[in-house]
């Protein structure tokens, strides 16, 4: 039996979601041999706006390349849960940030402290984006963990690799706690 996997990471603009979507897209076709399709979508305001990357990763051919059926959703702001969590399966994971979405109208949804964490144990909480990759990964298994770090490394400005494998292992940790 085929396996595909249809992702979908959504917050604002500057949350780094597409680039959290070249970076899961990379690691599983790039470091895990998986067939991937990757696209993107945000409004017209560089930062604030809706934003959201998709991802299909899949061990077949993949022939439509749209997601539709989401199995695996990352919601980094109430206005992304609202707008994106509609097409989430009855039996998809849905990981959220805690701080910023607090109304979830489906039980089950892993409620993460992801920007909490950037700021406390990086100092900077433009690496919730990787701390949500390793939490969806650590959840799910959808890429290994060797793959995601590789992509991650291969894909962060010189500079902050120690910040970012940093926030990799505590989305990592998270995903030990859940």
């Amino acid at each position: 039996m085929s396996k595909r996997h249809e992702i979908r990471l959504s917050g604002s603009g500057g949350q780094g979601m597409i680039t959290a979507g070249v970076i899961l897209a990379e690691a599983a076709g790039v470091y895990d041999g998986q067939n991937v399709v990757q696209s993107q979508s945000y409004g017209p305001e560089a930062r604030g706006g809706a934003s959201k990357a998709e991802v299909i990763i899949s061990d077949q051919e993949i022939h439509f390349t749209k997601a539709t059926a989401i199995d695996i959703l990352l919601a980094m702001t109430q206005e992304a849960w609202d707008k994106y969590s509609h097409d989430l399966k009855s039996d998809g994971v849905a990981v959220v940030d805690s701080f910023y979405v607090k109304e979830v109208d489906r039980p089950g949804v892993h409620k993460l402290p992801l920007a909490q964490m950037a700021r406390q144990e990086v100092g900077i909480e433009m690496v919730a984006n990787i701390i949500a990759l390793g939490a969806i990964a650590g959840i799910t298994k959808v890429v290994t963990r060797e793959s995601l770090e590789k992509a991650v490394m291969s894909r962060i400005p010189k500079g902050t690799e120690d910040k970012n494998r940093q926030a990799l292992e505590i989305g990592f940790r998270l995903a030990a706690g859940v």
